[in-house]
């Protein structure tokens, strides 16, 4: 087996929840090893979000395969000792505990800086470490809304959150995108560069195009479904036999094609009322009843037949319970088992990048403090001596 990319990195995280483990999650599958340092008491409390998992809950088990969890009190100075130990030789530092609690322990950005000039920090915080509201907590719901992403999302019921969390998602992606680049630069020019993200600031990000749109269209979006804002026709209509098909027409010929060969109404295609993309979110309305109509009164399965035939890009509107056996993850063998505490195996994703010759690493998700004893004795610490610790709760 080719050696991983990342093997020999060390990354050491006092992280907890969603974002921080999600980009040390994707550091482990590249390789690196991830040392996870939790509460001695309980761990890492995302553990007990639910106990969906065969006891485990199910965002614990998304985001912690592969790496080692280390019990340990930071706020204890032994704790502390043994916290510096491990950064002294490691690669990547990361943590996303509450507002101020670093720099309280020591192990804010510049603090590290000195003690480990060779050491990558990386902060995960809800709105930036400056500015007004660098001491407010964030978590990913509050974030949303915030960046006024539950505005856009829902329909003219009401508003809704996105049903994944998209927010912390989004943090992750960015720390691990930013560790790689300060892992890069440090190896190709021996320059070390703190990574900083936010929650806010990662969603802002993504929140770009509705933003753009309100600044010069002085409206935002509006909030409607399943439908596209600004795109029309593109959303899911109801069939005959009861499902959902949600299509897209993003152009002139898909438009025509549309017409003729799915709606069976050739007079629709240079219709002034539907003429351009703008005339059509215009008449909205009136289009949507002509499409619902004709959806009303075919199968789905023959309508997406009429769809792909026509060019029309298109699916039908899957549960989670769909998903889960969707043909494209079998058929691309996208699902590999890996082990959850007690050795119970449950099926995982691999991840979405595929480097040629390598296979990513899929190792186990660790129990609170499953690798406290192998961590102390590399560091020097005698069976009785870890012992002992334990016996204090400093791990």
């Amino acid at each position: 087996m080719t050696e991983l990319p990342l093997s020999g990195i060390t990354v050491v995280s006092l992280e907890q929840a969603v974002a921080a483990p999600f980009a040390t999650r994707q550091l482990a599958d590249l390789g690196a090893r991830v040392i996870k340092v939790e509460r001695p008491e309980g761990g890492d409390f995302a553990r007990r979000y639910d106990t969906t998992v065969h006891g485990e809950s199910s965002y614990f088990v998304w985001l912690n395969r592969s790496k080692e969890s280390l019990t340990l009190d930071v706020k204890s100075a032994e704790g502390l000792n043994i916290l510096d130990q491990l950064l002294g030789q490691a690669d990547v530092f990361m943590q996303n505990l509450a507002p101020g609690a670093a720099d309280r322990l020591g192990l804010g950005t510049q603090a590290l800086t000195e003690r480990f000039p060779t050491l990558i920090p990386c902060t995960v915080s809800g709105y930036g470490t400056s500015g007004p509201w660098a001491e407010r907590k964030a978590y990913d719901l509050l974030v949303q809304c915030q960046t006024g992403l539950v505005s856009l999302t829902g329909n003219e019921h009401g508003s809704a959150r996105v049903g994944v969390s998209i927010a912390d998602i989004a943090a992750g992606m960015y720390a691990y995108s930013g560790i790689l680049t300060a892992l890069y630069t440090r190896a190709t020019t021996g320059v070390v560069r703190a990574v900083e993200v936010s929650l806010f600031e990662a969603l802002a990000e993504w929140m770009s195009q509705p933003a753009y749109y309100t600044r010069f269209a002085g409206t935002q979006p509006p909030r409607i479904g399943t439908q596209h804002a600004t795109i029309a026709p593109y959303g899911a209509y109801l069939t005959a036999d009861g499902k959902d098909v949600l299509f897209s027409v993003q152009n002139e010929r898909e438009w025509a094609a549309l017409c003729e060969q799915v709606l069976a109404r050739p007079d629709l295609v240079h219709a002034p009322r539907f003429a351009t993309g703008s005339d059509r979110v215009t008449h909205r309305a009136e289009l949507n009843a002509i499409v619902a109509e004709r959806f009303s009164r075919s199968d789905s399965t023959d309508l997406m037949e009429l769809l792909d035939a026509a060019g029309i890009a298109n699916a039908g509107v899957n549960t989670v319970e769909d998903f889960l056996t969707h043909p494209v993850l079998d058929a691309r063998e996208r699902w590999q088992d890996v082990a959850i505490p007690g050795g119970v195996m449950v099926p995982a994703l691999l991840p979405p990048v595929d480097l040629a010759n390598t296979e990513p690493r899929m190792d186990a998700v660790p129990a609170v403090g499953e690798h406290t004893e192998k961590i102390l004795a590399e560091l020097g610490h005698s069976v009785a001596e870890t012992g002992s610790l334990r016996a204090r709760r400093v791990v």
